[in-house]
């Protein structure tokens, strides 16, 4: 049928009346961040639901809506099992698209994990775990460590002991990958400074609760230190034990990892004297009593120690690198994100600035404390005094001294 210039205009009339179909914006990819702790053992305090929190507060603090960006926080618990955290770490990568693996506490885990980290070209940020392997000898360009490890502490720490007067030790070890390593680091400072390590009482973790044993052959060591290779739960339990042996009046104790929430959960009555070191305090400057402030309405009775602080830090650096990249890029190549998290400064309100250095270590500084006595805080968690700051680029191994196999001579 022909068309006539009066249906011509009936059509295009009919046409218009329709509603203009545009092209569908392409939707930003979710970048999925997997917090990966212990959530129901000794150190659900020192990591836990609180580290979840802190990475949360990262993405509020970032206004990652507001950028573009969309991004998921997924969490479980790894009962400080390897076999199940290499098993959920699958899972997430092959199922439900995670790209970065966030806190991963307990050393014997985090080596675990490492290698399906590289596998699968991911991003892995941890800030759980001590050893101060994961960036030496089981080194991965996927990965980044955040906030301490075992020669930090034992050099902070224990050096601070050594110089005091303790030239014989005695270790409490936790027999895992991370007690073996922080009592290594530690015996190797102590024998550089011309001290004498006169044995050690390995113990199975997890599952330990009673020392007594244990603190019977420190105690007749002769020793005039007792240096506690372990953390969390098994460090408040261990320092309460061995103030009911009376122990902590013939040896000094050295808490090598110790954090605020242990020694909330001891007392001041009981941790008071205790030198310890950590990387972060609530109460350290105006900018980390502001990150305290913001978070601490979320979990009033557990104040952010450094593990806390790191997985915020982590976590805000990470978004500005995928902000910097693109979410998709950023997807794509986990080497080349970490690559990119090298390149660029970090600083937040948590460690002040600080640099990621070749290995994957971030040089942020060791602040030695010491703990106050009832007497001298004067509110809650008021507990430290300041004695030590040493700068990061002073407190970590050094850089050639590692043997990272990705790092060219």
């Amino acid at each position: 049928m022909a068309l006539t210039r009066r249906s011509a205009l009936k059509t295009v009339a009919a046409a218009s009346a329709l509603p203009l179909i545009r092209p569908a914006r392409a939707q930003a990819p979710t970048i999925k961040i997997g917090v990966l702790n212990d959530q129901s053992g000794p150190y659900t305090n020192t990591g836990g639901i609180t580290s979840v929190i802190c990475a949360k507060q990262a993405l509020e603090d970032f206004g990652v809506s507001t950028k573009g960006l969309n991004v998921e926080v997924i969490t479980a618990d790894h009962q400080n099992k390897p076999d199940l955290a290499v098993s959920i770490t699958r899972e997430w990568f092959d199922r439900d698209g995670v790209d970065v693996l966030l806190d991963v506490p307990t050393s014997s885990v985090a080596l675990a994990v490492q290698s399906v980290v590289r596998e699968k070209n991911k991003v892995y940020l941890n800030v759980g775990a001590a050893s101060s392997a994961l960036t030496g000898s089981q080194c991965s360009p996927n990965f980044i460590h955040w906030v301490y490890d075992t020669y930090m502490l034992s050099k902070s720490t224990g050096g601070a002991m050594v110089k005091a007067g303790g030239d014989t030790w005695y270790f409490l070890t936790a027999d895992y990958a991370f007690g073996k390593q922080l009592q290594d680091d530690t015996s190797t400072l102590i024998k550089a400074a011309g001290g004498k390590v006169l044995g050690s009482a390995p113990y199975p973790f997890p599952g330990t609760t009673d020392f007594s044993s244990f603190l019977v052959q420190a105690q007749s060591s002769g020793a005039k230190v007792l240096g506690l290779a372990n953390a969390g739960g098994d460090t408040v339990n261990s320092i309460k034990q061995a103030a009911e042996f009376g122990l902590n009046k013939s040896m000094k104790l050295a808490a090598l990892l110790m954090f605020i929430t242990d020694v909330h959960a001891l007392g001041l009555d009981v941790a008071g004297g205790l030198n310890l070191t950590e990387s972060f305090y609530w109460d350290l400057n105006d900018k980390t009593r502001a990150f305290t402030k913001r978070v601490l309405p979320k979990t009033p009775n557990n104040y952010p120690n450094m593990i806390h602080a790191g997985c915020y830090s982590a976590t805000l650096h990470y978004l500005k690198t995928v902000a910097d990249m693109g979410a998709a890029e950023a997807k794509k190549d986990g080497v080349a994100t970490v690559n990119r998290m090298k390149a660029m400064p970090v600083d937040d309100d948590c460690f002040g600035k600080s640099h990621i250095r070749e290995d994957g270590r971030n040089l942020v500084p060791a602040y030695l404390f010491e703990v106050k006595t009832p007497a001298q805080s004067k509110g809650p968690w008021d507990y430290y005094n300041l004695k030590v700051t040493t700068p990061g680029d002073e407190a970590y191994r050094p850089l050639a001294e590692g043997h990272c196999s990705f790092i060219k001579a």
